[in-house]
């Protein structure tokens, strides 16, 4: 792999394996660790066992775990005890560890883990201009239409987010660049590693790192003004009414949700209340039928296909 902060984060075998496989780095997504069972990827969009025919898969062991772990942590777990109790640790480049094993138990909540089992290696990849060809749809006069994507997960909807947060901070020739609030729960939209976005947001872009969505999207209308709110993966009850608040103070919204159509999500419950309301003006629906990354329909508020990708480069 030619990715260096990749490289040696890996256990010294696990990167022997992988040298031996002829691999694009761009297409990697994931690369799963877990003991005593296969090295498995996700490479453009598919499941890929590492290993070859003569020696069978490569099986993962335990000093492959701690090996890993030794080296995401630059050997101190103890220093990383807040990022392993929410399940996963950023690394340099903002590519994300997530880690299961053992829970310890305090007052009821999870305070870290133990006995770590499995690794879930996820690539931050940037697609600078992946969503060039949308913004002609969610824009009208230079105004910003309230934006959902919609997405099965493993299909770019973060990364298609990603580039869209940045040409609207950044300003293009269909909008003018606008202050953009980020609430980044989980550090997939910046990769923010020790409070520096290791991706690219544009130049008007404030990210909350590590917060919940629904209070951080009103901790950035009352501290950032922001005219942009960003979010990942909304689904709660907290999030939505978060939303509506955003909405009501002025500020357009760029959203992403998990669903496979626009049927699955007219039932999803919350979520629905919002659409029949027509308070998203645009809907962006991906899929995965030749690429991770395409865009199967693009919507307005009453349903209508504005657009449909079938040719544009992949994100």
């Amino acid at each position: 792999m030619e990715n260096e902060r990749i490289r040696r984060v890996l256990p010294r075998n696990v990167r022997l394996a992988l040298s031996r496989e002829p691999l694009e780095e761009s297409r990697i997504q994931e690369l799963r660790l877990r003991v005593n069972k296969p090295l498995l990827m996700i490479y453009n969009g598919h499941e890929r066992m590492i290993g070859n025919q003569r020696d069978g898969p490569y099986l993962v062991t335990k000093e492959d775990v701690r090996e890993m772990l030794e080296y995401v942590s630059n050997f101190s777990l103890y220093a990383y005890e807040q990022e392993m109790k929410q399940g996963f640790i950023t690394i340099e480049g903002g590519h994300r560890v997530g880690i299961t094993g053992q829970a310890i138990i305090e007052n009821g909540r999870v305070k870290n883990l133990r006995h770590i089992s499995s690794i879930n290696l996820r690539m931050s990849h940037e697609a600078v201009g992946c969503a060039d060809s949308v913004f002609p749809y969610i824009t009208q006069e230079g105004r910003l239409c309230h934006t959902l994507i919609v997405s099965p997960p493993g299909c770019g909807k973060t990364t298609l987010l990603r580039d869209m947060i940045r040409q609207i901070s950044d300003g293009n020739r269909w909008i003018g660049g606008m202050a953009v609030g980020v609430v980044d729960e989980r550090s997939e939209i910046g990769g923010c590693y020790r409070g520096v976005a290791q991706n690219e947001l544009g130049i008007r872009t404030d990210i909350l790192d590590g917060c919940p969505k629904a209070e951080g999207m009103t901790m950035l209308i009352r501290s950032m003004s922001p005219a942009v709110l960003a979010v990942d993966e909304i689904g709660s009850a907290d999030d939505v009414h978060a939303i509506e608040h955003a909405m009501h103070c002025g500020c357009r919204m760029l959203a992403t949700i998990h669903a496979d159509s626009m049927e699955e999500l007219r039932r999803k419950p919350l979520i629905d209340r919002m659409v029949a309301e027509k308070r998203f003006e645009r809907y962006i629906l991906l899929g995965k039928r030749e690429r991770v990354g395409q865009i199967s329909g693009l919507f307005d508020s009453r349903g209508s296909l504005l657009y449909s990708d079938t040719v544009s480069a992949p994100c």
